[in-house]
């Protein structure tokens, strides 16, 4: 008896899948070609094509599957008490973002959903992580001045300046970019104490 063709077809985009994560493990993902996913599947080209727009479309699954297992760690942890164990939830997620330029430039045009017809993985992740980040803030010894909401909006808008200045020459300093992100979470969450320590 046949398989469905939807069965069949659930267990090709698997096979691909699994092909593209072993080979991005072996060499990163930039070095991912889709010529190597399709033979290392079994499949032709078209058969991977029907399955993904694209090697971004791929890579938008298997990054937001990354950053979906980095955000379960992180919201397994105990819900920040301040500034170092927010470093400590949050340095994980920041360290794969800045594991590889190309990474992280799919993560950037894959982060909204404005120019997708529908939400995918790695624009759920930045969804999610917003979520996570607003419920610790709002629960935490932060301000509270400005709702949580915007507390884990602008979070996440540093997270990302520190993972871009991180690509640019221009921007590297001592510290690196754990004290850069350092920086701008005191100064975003904890104003009063960024002041009083800059002015020491």
């Amino acid at each position: 008896m046949r398989q469905p063709i939807q069965k069949r077809a659930r267990a090709t985009r698997d096979r691909l899948v699994e092909v593209a994560a072993d080979l991005v493990r072996r060499g990163g993902f930039e070095a991912l070609r889709v010529e190597e996913v399709v033979l290392g599947a079994g499949v032709a080209k078209g058969t991977f094509f029907a399955h993904f727009r694209d090697k971004d479309a791929l890579l938008d699954l298997l990054i937001g599957a990354e950053i979906d297992a980095l955000l379960d760690a992180a919201a397994a942890r105990p819900a920040p008490r301040g500034i170092d164990d927010l470093m400590d939830a949050l340095m994980p997620l920041v360290r794969f973002m800045a594991s590889e330029r190309y990474a992280f430039d799919v993560i950037l045009r894959y982060s909204g959903a404005a120019v997708i017809e529908e939400i995918g993985p790695i624009a759920a992740t930045f969804v999610r992580q917003d979520r996570l980040v607003a419920e610790w803030v709002g629960d935490g010894p932060f301000r509270d001045d400005v709702p949580p909401a915007l507390l884990s909006e602008g979070v996440q808008a540093f997270l990302i300046q520190t993972v871009a200045l991180e690509f640019c020459a221009a921007h590297q300093g001592p510290g690196g970019i754990e004290a850069r992100l350092r920086q701008y979470l005191m100064a975003w969450l904890l104003p009063a104490a960024a002041t009083d320590r800059g002015a020491g």
